[in-house]
């Protein structure tokens, strides 16, 4: 009797053991699960509400003209974990060509509230800078933000605009120097450039002792509008020119097709800035990598949003340089690219 009793009492024991254990285990168990949830839940709402900065390019050229240049910046966005859609918004706006447009587009880029403003030249950074003190202003590319006012030193820019600095004109020798390689008979080069461009006055001062020290003369010729290129083709034929050497501008790189067709047309050795030239049939091209700045240009918006004033962020000088030559392009009227030139070159096509 004795035993049973104890053997029943031994088993209620074990059972009230058991049920106590177990609900000890669930006790704990849902504690941990209370843990987890309140530590996630913030970071899950935070993930949900992460902010997303608002970004905006502004072109004074159209998209398939800039395409390289947005597609190199957002390559530069990504190398620094921005995703498109996630947590940056790109704004690309462009006037195309239309100078009267880009008061317009600031404004519209103002209104969205992009934290930051990439230029693409100097007329762009003129017309942002004008529309707004606060915004920061990045110029992805810009000749001399010192003569302009848009700094007030490249160490130390002031005010809310930095950026990335192409010292254009002392490429200008340089691309002398390659016209006469490629056309040793050289002596009479035509300038084709816009008089109403700031740079272009400095570009054409840079030519000048190039040309004196190559024994060159220079021919300047002014294309303020479409309906001119023609015009300064017949002028630079009429004026014995063995050469042309297009500088940059909305006019001539809008109508760059129209330009290297005219070249092939007067049978001209032509050199170019910019690639989209060799890249629409020219010659060649030599200057600094626009698609490199505009990746690099990425970099100071990264540093804005984290913080930075873009008044203390000093402009950078270019760091690459690219010459292009098309073999197409020099068969066609009959140059001979020299081996040396060609072994230079950073592309060649064919």
């Amino acid at each position: 009797m004795r035993k049973i009793l104890f053997e029943r009492f031994s088993g209620s024991l074990s059972g009230n053991l058991k049920s106590k254990v177990q609900n000890r285990k669930w006790l704990a168990l849902s504690v941990i699960a209370f843990v987890i949830v309140a530590a996630c839940g913030p970071m899950a709402q935070a993930q949900q509400t992460a902010k997303i900065s608002r970004i905006g390019y502004l072109f004074n050229t159209t998209p398939s003209v800039a395409a390289l240049r947005v597609e190199a910046f957002r390559q530069g966005l990504r190398e620094l974990g921005y995703v498109e859609g996630k947590n940056i918004v790109l704004e690309s706006r462009y006037s195309e060509g239309k100078i009267d447009r880009l008061h317009a587009l600031v404004a519209e880029l103002v209104r969205l509230k992009t934290e930051v403003i990439v230029t693409s030249g100097p007329i762009v950074t003129r017309a942002a800078k004008e529309a707004t003190k606060t915004i920061p202003i990045v110029f992805a590319q810009e000749g001399d933000p010192v003569a302009r006012g848009f700094v007030a030193s490249l160490a130390r820019p002031g005010g809310n605009i930095t950026g990335l600095s192409t010292f254009g004109p002392e490429l200008s020798g340089k691309r002398l120097e390659l016209l006469k390689e490629i056309v040793p008979r050289l002596s009479r080069v035509a300038i084709l450039g816009t008089s109403t461009i700031e740079d272009h006055a400095r570009f054409l001062e840079e030519h000048e002792p190039a040309a004196r020290a190559l024994r060159l003369q220079l021919q300047y010729l002014d294309v303020l509008s479409s309906k001119d290129i023609e015009t300064a083709f017949r002028a630079a034929s009429n004026g014995r020119a063995d050469a042309v050497l297009v500088l940059a501008g909305p006019v001539l790189t809008l109508h760059r097709k129209q330009v290297v067709d005219l070249a092939f047309k007067s049978r001209l050795p032509a050199i170019y800035n910019f690639p989209e030239f060799v890249d629409a049939g020219g010659l060649m091209t030599y200057g600094v990598s626009q698609s490199d700045l505009s990746r690099r240009a990425a970099t100071y918006v990264d540093k804005i949003l984290k913080g930075a004033n873009p008044g203390d962020l000093p402009v950078e000088q270019p760091a690459k340089f690219e010459l292009v030559i098309n073999l197409k392009a020099a068969k066609q009227i009959g140059v001979k690219i020299p081996a040396n030139v060609l072994a230079r070159a950073d592309r060649v096509i064919k």
